[in-house]
């Protein structure tokens, strides 16, 4: 399949990555271009960003968690018929797993997928240092597929000679430079980014920062470089040969409530996607100001969220409390992860050590670390555990990023550190619950899906 796209990257995080994508992206949606976009990495944030551009859901990229197979096949899925497809990298170009390998970096995102990249160069300071910087990044792997530079924070008066320069010196095309903002800027917070609904005026900044990068980046030459990007497998009948379990569907649509207000909001759009190409009807409802859960469910899904900033009006929403503590007890399936998994305990702390009452369906309580607790990829073996009452038979990639910690965090399955000796306990598991700090992406563990919503379904008929 044909499928125009380009990668854009940076050396390290703060350069300007998801700054340059979204004035990118307004640029490409005012030149009336049907744009995909996607985030390299375990990111639910930056996505809400490029989705308030191009008004469609933007996805995640993700080596750790899917194969070379299936990570072109997503690519493909959401590419297919677009003018052109941009993907933001993750951190540094060559930062992947347990920081001494490229795995899982925004490098190996573009060379599994085939995808010109275009270096984002924070040049504020330098000059012909520039050279150097660009040429490390060129020649440190020999299949590096960097064909584009982008300045940010330079001078209209100095790109002139610094493109003349790089352009003679280094094989590699100066496609425009962003001068030093004022305004724009986005915020960061423990999280990472503040959510879009947060950013006051941020259509009109970011249609002004497109108007910016119509004069000073060469749009033109980016459409270029990402129409030479290679053709690329997308064979979705090879991939069910390779992994049937997603082909599986239930008999009978089965509805699965799924929380989402501004406590619960960090979800991966092909999570939501396989979940209904299996079978489900997804309700969603707010813990925050729904008084009751949906009527008629089969299942739950709690993802994560920013639950301790609203952990005062989660508390007083009682009958919410209650609902989800009576539908579980009574044996509904329930996913929950990280800050859905903190709402199901006796207590949680906010951020300025408040306690409240939560769900009380996990007898412990949650508490403000002030500090990343656990972060990064893992990989969640379960040795004799059951998912949904499915023998457990294989691993889950997953990730975790939280300042919280539980002092009931379950004991379930073994958290590992990829290339590292590191590793802990974590998540309940039984025969209608899943629950633990760790984030999951149902392609890269199809079989957890399957479960839950066989377990959903079953619980569904003994309802009838």
């Amino acid at each position: 399949m044909k499928i125009p796209r380009i990668l854009l990257t940076a050396g390290a995080s703060g350069s300007g990555k998801t700054m340059l994508t979204c004035g990118l992206l307004q640029a490409l949606v005012d030149r009336n271009k049907d744009v995909a976009s996607f985030k390299c990495g375990p990111d639910y944030i930056d996505p809400m960003f490029h989705s308030r551009v191009i008004g469609t859901s933007s996805c995640n990229l993700d080596t750790f968690f899917t194969d070379k197979e299936t990570t072109q096949y997503l690519l493909c899925e959401h590419g297919k018929d677009k003018d052109i497809c941009v993907m933001e990298g993750v951190m540094g170009f060559y930062d992947g797993l347990a920081g001494i390998s490229v795995m899982a970096s925004a490098y190996d995102l573009a060379v599994t997928t085939k995808t010109p990249a275009v270096l984002i160069v924070n040049s504020r300071g330098m000059s012909v240092s520039l050279a150097a910087y660009i040429k490390g990044f060129l020649e440190y792997m020999p299949d590096n597929p960097i064909k584009g530079v982008i300045f940010n924070q330079m001078s209209e008066m100095l790109y002139p000679r610094m493109k003349k320069m790089i352009e003679d010196q280094l094989p590699v095309r100066v496609l425009g430079y962003v001068p030093r903002l004022t305004e724009g800027i986005l915020e960061s917070r423990h999280l990472g980014l503040v959510l879009p609904d947060e950013v006051e005026g941020l259509r009109d900044t970011l249609k002004d920062l497109a108007s910016i990068m119509e004069k000073t980046v060469d749009i033109d030459g980016l459409l270029q470089l990402a129409g030479e990007a290679p053709e690329i497998d997308c064979d979705e009948q090879e991939l069910l040969k390779k992994k049937p379990v997603l082909s599986f569907r239930t008999k009978e649509k089965v509805r699965i409530g799924v929380a989402s207000d501004e406590a619960f909001c960090f979800f991966y759009e092909d999570n939501f996607r396989l979940l209904q190409k299996m079978g489900a009807e997804l309700i969603y409802f707010s813990p925050i100001h729904d008084r009751h859960l949906p009527e008629g469910l089969d299942g739950l899904l709690l993802y994560g969220g920013y639950p301790e900033l609203y952990a005062k009006e989660l508390s007083e929403n009682s009958t919410m409390l209650s609902d989800i503590r009576n539908a579980i007890s009574g044996n509904m399936p329930v996913m929950a992860e990280c800050g859905g998994f903190m709402y199901l305990h006796r207590k949680m702390e906010d951020t300025e050590g408040n306690s409240y009452e939560m769900a009380g369906v996990i007898d412990g309580e949650v508490r403000h670390t002030h500090k990343l607790s656990r972060f990064g990829y893992v990989t969640l073996q379960g040795g004799d555990t059951e998912v949904f009452g499915t023998p457990f038979t294989w691993e889950i990639p997953a990730h975790e990023f939280h300042y919280f910690d539980s002092s009931s965090c379950g004991e379930c399955f073994f958290a590992k550190k990829p290339l590292s000796k590191r590793g802990w306990n974590c998540i309940h598991a039984g025969r209608t619950m899943l629950a633990g700090f760790p984030h999951l992406y149902y392609y890269g563990a199809p079989e957890v899906p399957a479960a839950f919503l066989k377990a959903c379904e079953a619980y569904g008929l003994e309802k009838k």
